[in-house]
Order: C-alpha cells, then structure tokens, then sequence
C-alpha cells in the first residue's frame, strides 16, 4: 500500500509537516557549507562540520543542529501520519524521529576542539563531558538513521520501487561505515570527505522522500461535499 492509498486525513497539517521534512537535508547543508568556507582556519579535508559548533560563532552551527533535528521531526511525524498502516510506517519515521533527536543533542553538546579548530584553542588531554555526550547523541541519531533506511529499503522493495529500495540500502550501508571511519578518530582526508559525501546523500535521500510521499499525499483529496437542497 502506497502512502496516497493510506492518507488523506487532516491532510494540510500532513503536508505542512512532510515539508519541514522535505527542507531540513538542503537546510543543513547549506548553512553548514557556507561556514566551512567562511570561518577562519576551517578545513573540510581536515575538520568534520560539528566543530563549527566551537568558537565565537559557534551558535550558528549548534542552531543549525538544533533547527535542521526539529525539521526532521516534524517530518517524521508528517510521515508517520501519511504512511499510517503501511508497511515500514511505524518504524520508519520513528526511526527518523531519533536521528532528528540525535541532531539536536550534537548541538546541544559541541565536540571538543581537534585538528587545529578553532585556531588557537588547544586540544583536551581526554574526552570532556560534553565531547561524549556529543559522541554518544551522533551515534544514537546516525545509528536510527541507519536502520531507517533499511526499513524503507524493505518497504520499497514490497511496494516494487525497486529503485528507491536499491538506494535508500546503498546509502544505509555507506553510512555506516563512513561513520564507523570517522568515529575512529581519524582526521585524515580519506576519512573526512567521505563522510561529508555521506552526509550530503543522506540530506538528499531525505529531501526526496519527503516530497516523493508529500506528492503521493498531495494527490488525495477527500470528496467535495455537494450541498444538498431541500
């Protein structure tokens, strides 16, 4: 059962929702690039996006975090609310839920300086608090995100869109272990770039199926009611 076999109720609330799903992936991307290229001393070969959380301007990054995980709940409960009684439509947005709450916690608790960012700030000894606990949150959040991919990978190979359950497993695979590098410690290139092409994808597969089932929902419309006259 497809998602414009499943909704149609309190649809304009739906669709609102759907779209804060559908905006949170170019968001983040967006306001995350345009730091990277701007803030002084940062390297995207060298520095992972959550140490723009450090710094005088640090705020910029913690609320996009913070933004970009409230989008992507309110999206997960527009899918919740669309997907309602279809395979993968529990799981799936709750799963997408979490990752949305892990975003928020990485902002909430920035990781320690590493690698020379922000110039200047010297380097803990060992892992502070809020370093871990921003470790801990990413790894709740990317590991939900994760396994929501492979739910929607189940669900769209029952619903025959082989293309969609292809990629959304590719991109759950890929993720993983681009994560599973990065948590390593390493600060090299190798282990950097992919994880930001990583990121990039998965803010893309978010933005498409956001609007692939905010179109499916858009196309249901419940029965005009014709006045009748006595």
């Amino acid at each position: 059962m497809r998602a414009s076999e499943a909704s149609g109720r309190d649809g304009g609330g739906t669709r609102l929702l759907l779209t804060c799903g559908a905006v949170a992936g170019p968001l983040y991307i967006l306001a995350g690039l345009t730091q990277a290229f701007t803030r002084e001393g940062f390297d995207v070969r060298r520095h992972a996006l959550s140490l723009l959380a450090n710094g005088d301007l640090g705020w910029i990054q913690t609320g996009n975090f913070v933004v970009s995980g409230l989008l992507v709940i309110a999206g997960a409960i527009g899918l919740r609310r669309a997907l309602a009684g279809t395979r993968g439509g529990t799981w799936g947005p709750l799963l997408l839920a979490i990752y949305g709450l892990g975003l928020m916690g990485v902002g909430f608790f920035p990781a320690d300086p590493v690698a020379g960012f922000p110039p200047g700030t010297p380097e803990p000894r060992s892992v502070s608090r809020t370093g871990f606990l921003h470790f801990v949150s990413g790894g709740i959040g990317f590991y939900a995100f994760i396994a929501a991919s492979f739910v929607f990978a189940r669900r769209f190979r029952g619903t025959g869109e082989n293309g969609w359950a292809l990629g959304s497993a590719i991109l759950g695979a890929g993720f993983l272990a681009s994560f599973v590098a990065i948590a390593s410690g390493s600060t090299s290139s190798a282990t950097i770039l992919p994880f930001y092409f990583a990121v990039a994808a998965v803010c893309v597969w978010l933005a498409l199926l956001h609007m692939k089932v905010l179109g499916e929902t858009t196309r249901v419309r419940p029965p005009a009611v014709v006045p009748v006259r006595a």
